[in-house]
């Protein structure tokens, strides 16, 4: 049986990639840092607040983000939403996921012709 250890580090490796696409497709409807990360998790990325706010701001810097500060509410907040080309990115990102997703398909039913 393969360790517990091997198994997590080889799904938080899969799972790195993921996130990003997740973000530049949840964040189409613009949201903020925390309600992003419990929308993340409720999806079934998992991901830490420490990973999330270093990787909005990363994207941001790409042009693939752009956000706003919100201060309607007592607690100002800043909004993330996907940009253009974000959006450009996250169908290319998207179309290559469900390629990859096919090819897995045919290597598990046994088609390695």
């Amino acid at each position: 049986m393969v360790e517990q250890e091997i198994v997590s580090g080889h799904i938080q490796e899969l799972r790195r990639g993921t996130v990003v696409l997740a973000c530049l497709i949840v964040l189409r409807e613009p949201e903020y840092g925390y309600a992003l990360l419990e929308t993340l998790e409720r999806l079934g990325f998992p991901v830490d607040a420490n990973t999330l706010y270093p990787l909005l701001r990363r994207l941001e810097k790409q042009g693939l983000l752009t956000s706003d500060w919100n201060t309607d509410q007592a607690r100002p907040r800043k909004f993330y939403a996907t940009s253009a080309e974000g959006r450009e990115l996250s169908d290319v990102l998207s179309a290559d996921w469900a390629s990859l997703q096919n090819s897995i398909r045919t290597l598990e039913e046994g088609d390695n012709s």
